[in-house]
């Protein structure tokens, strides 16, 4: 009688142990993204923990072993990279972007378009030339012949919501970001149109991390983010298609 019922209470422990282990909630994916992707990942998927900032710290925080499942990149220069050493999965494209010059509302320095910017006196802000929003400005201002506005820089912002701030705020008379950005920032900024020959290739790729604990659930992720749902939440935000 002892030995049934040490066996029967051994199946009930075995059974509530099985149980429990169906009960325990997948890990929470860790998403490290672009800046500009702040507003639109959320509406996504509200679930992964996120953290955005610049690509080329979020490519740096990765090579120093910062936990993370996916990285999504503002540019291909950062996955490509992280890809060839081996840090990241292959990266695939999952939209494009293209870039506006923005001024405050109140608009002091009369700025009308692009050329404007020659004017003396004018406060520019700009990206650093390390991340991918300062890269494709210089790669805007080489194609329209501007380099030379780059003496009126103020000020260089470790990522475009700081270019963002520092003209929605008055502390810039104009600043380069993505037209992806202008609609979060409500109407403290308004968008001036680039010319079509000044406009750089803006492609984001995203890419499953290496030494991520959840790859299933990753590349699951990464799946759904070229869906139907997510491209089409994308566009809404002002990206392009991939």
């Amino acid at each position: 009688m002892r030995a049934l019922a040490a066996a029967a209470a051994a199946a009930v422990l075995a059974a509530a142990g099985v149980a429990a282990a169906r009960e325990q909630p997948e890990p929470q994916l860790r998403v490290l993204a672009a800046a500009s992707l702040t507003e639109v990942f959320p509406r996504i998927d509200g679930d992964p923990a996120y953290a955005f900032g610049g690509s080329n710290q979020l490519a740096f925080q990765l090579r120093q072993g910062a936990p993370a499942d996916v990285f999504a990149s503002a540019s291909p220069k950062y996955t490509q990279a992280l890809f060839r050493e081996g840090r990241v999965e292959r990266p695939v494209a999952f939209a494009t972007n293209s870039l506006v010059l923005v001024v405050p509302r109140e608009n002091p320095a009369r700025i009308r378009s692009v050329s404007d910017l020659r004017r003396k006196g004018i406060r520019l802000v700009i990206g650093t030339a390390a991340v991918p929003i300062g890269g494709y400005t210089r790669d805007v201002l080489r194609r329209l012949g501007l380099t030379s506005v780059l003496a009126q820089v103020v000020s260089q912002e470790p990522d475009v919501k700081g270019i963002v701030s520092k003209v929605a705020l008055g502390q810039a008379d104009a600043g380069f970001v993505y037209g992806s950005d202008v609609r979060p920032a409500g109407r403290r900024i308004v968008a001036i149109a680039l010319p079509s020959r000044g406009q750089p290739t803006v492609r984001y790729e995203v890419a499953v991390v290496s030494r991520s604990e959840n790859k299933a659930a990753a590349r699951t992720w990464v799946r759904a983010l070229r869906g139907a749902r997510a491209q089409r939440l994308l566009r809404a935000a002002g990206f392009g298609k991939p």
